[in-house]
C-alpha cells in the first residue's frame, strides 16, 4: 500500500510540475500557415517561452511580472484580437509610439527604411483597397506630423497590402507582420495587438515535418531533420 501511495504521489507531483511548466514557463506550438515562411515553415513545432513577457495566471486577468516587453524584431505568439481563441505567430515591427508606413512593400519606421533580410515577397501587390483597411484611418498621422508626400488624408486614403500609413502605434499595443509579406493575415488588415494578448516568444523548432504528405507516417518519413533544434530569430 505504501508503494502505491508513493507511486501516486510521484505521479501527482509530475502532473503538477507539467501544468506549472506549461502554464508559466514554456508551451508547445505548431505552425499551421505559411505566413512566417522563410523563418518558420508549415509543420514546424515550436517551444514557446511564456515567462519572458509575463505569463497569464489561468482564469484571471493577472500576469506574472515580465522580464521585458516585446521589442522590435521579436517573433511573438499571441491571441488573435479578432478571435482570442486562435493563436497567431508574427514578427513585431512597431512598438508603442512608432510611426509606420509602407511604400511599394518597403517598411519605413520613424522615417527610416528598414532592411528586413528575413522577409520574402512572392507575388506582386494586386490587393485593391478594401473595407478591411478602414480601421487604419483612426491612426493616421496628422498633417502636422507627416510630410506632404507621406501624409494620407482620410477621404483620399486608399491603402493596399504594400502601400499604407503612416500610422502611429498606440500605447500598450504592437504592430505585427508576417515574414511572408504577400501571404499573411496580420496587423495591416485587422489592427494592433494589445499587450494583454501576447502569450510568449518561440525559442526553437523541436520538430518539423512536411504536413501535406498522403503517408500516414509522414511525421517520420517526411521529417525535416535539419530543422530540429533551429533557433528562432
Amino acid at each position: 500500500m505504501r508503494a502505491l501511495f508513493r507511486i501516486l504521489g510521484q505521479l501527482a507531483a509530475a502532473v503538477i510540475l507539467f501544468l506549472v511548466t506549461r502554464t508559466f514557463l514554456v508551451e508547445m506550438f505548431n505552425i499551421p500557415t505559411p505566413s512566417m515562411q522563410r523563418t518558420l515553415l508549415v509543420g514546424d513545432f515550436l517551444v514557446v517561452d511564456k515567462f519572458r513577457y509575463g505569463a497569464q495566471v489561468p482564469f484571471t486577468h493577472w500576469r506574472l511580472p515580465a522580464v521585458r516587453h516585446p521589442e522590435r524584431g521579436d517573433v511573438i505568439v499571441f491571441r488573435w484580437p479578432v478571435n482570442p481563441d486562435v493563436n497567431f505567430v508574427k514578427r513585431v515591427v512597431g512598438i508603442p509610439g512608432d510611426t509606420l508606413l509602407m511604400r511599394g512593400g518597403e517598411l519605413v519606421r520613424n522615417g527610416a527604411p528598414l532592411r528586413e533580410t528575413y522577409v520574402s515577397h512572392l507575388s506582386p501587390d494586386t490587393d485593391p483597397y478594401a473595407d478591411a483597411f478602414n480601421w487604419q484611418q483612426h491612426y493616421l498621422v496628422s498633417s502636422l506630423q507627416a510630410s506632404r508626400a507621406d501624409h494620407a488624408r482620410a477621404p483620399d486614403y486608399l491603402p493596399s497590402r504594400n502601400n499604407w500609413g503612416p500610422l502611429i502605434v498606440p500605447q500598450g499595443n504592437y504592430f505585427v507582420l508576417g515574414d511572408n509579406r504577400d501571404n499573411s493575415l496580420d496587423s495591416r488588415y485587422w489592427g494592433f495587438v494589445p499587450d494583454s494578448l501576447v502569450r510568449g516568444t518561440p525559442l526553437l523548432v523541436y520538430f518539423s515535418c512536411v504536413p501535406d504528405s498522403a503517408s500516414r507516417m509522414s511525421c517520420l518519413t517526411h521529417a525535416r531533420w535539419r530543422r530540429f533544434g533551429t533557433i528562432v530569430r
